[in-house]
């Protein structure tokens, strides 16, 4: 009889604080609405919409100058790494061919230049 009693008075306590919840829920909701929808509020987000329009471009353009620079940098970085293999300061096991490819020298590696894949 005792474990009836508590689960009928925790279904009756959920069932009362569901509706005073969504009550509060409901208030606090209309309020957010109201304050939202309020004159000060929305002349506010009138003038940060306004300001946000005007600097749009702005913004654009040193992304824009941004990315340039940044690509410039990475092509630049790009182009001595190409030098630095294809330049004449090659390590000593490393030649280019007649074929103007670059070829490793493998003798002295590993098992044997005669054995490698």
């Amino acid at each position: 009889m005792g474990k009836l009693t508590f689960i009928a008075g925790v279904a009756a306590g959920y069932v009362l604080g569901a509706k005073a919840g969504q009550k509060r829920y409901e208030q606090i909701r209309g309020r957010a609405n109201q304050l939202w929808s309020s004159d000060p509020v929305q002349a506010r987000v009138d003038t940060v919409r306004d300001a946000v329009k005007e600097q749009a471009p702005v913004v654009a353009a040193k992304l824009g100058d941004v990315a340039k620079s940044a690509g410039s940098t990475a092509l630049s970085a790009g182009s001595s790494a190409r030098e630095r293999i294809t330049g004449e300061d090659l390590p000593d096991t490393i030649h280019r061919g007649s074929d103007g490819k670059l070829h490793a020298d493998t003798t002295g590696f590993g098992p044997g230049g005669d054995k490698l894949p």
